[in-house]
């Protein structure tokens, strides 16, 4: 992560993944009731990354 944000810079990191950070946070309050913080981190960052995923595959299919 900090790689990321040290060669996009932090504006470009937050403009890009901004979005898919706060729905992941949402669903991670309303939906991750493990009872465990580590089980509930890790489904809050694979929620991340998938949510970024989806967005990037979305946005580079429109793109062609």
């Amino acid at each position: 992560m900090f790689e990321l944000v040290r060669v996009m810079g932090l504006p470009a990191f937050l403009a890009r993944e901004a979005p898919y950070l706060g729905a992941s946070i949402v669903i991670a309050e309303f939906f991750y009731k493990f009872h465990s913080f580590t089980l509930e981190a890790v489904a809050f960052l694979a929620t991340w990354y998938g949510l970024s995923w989806a967005g990037a595959a979305l946005l580079h299919r429109n793109r062609q």
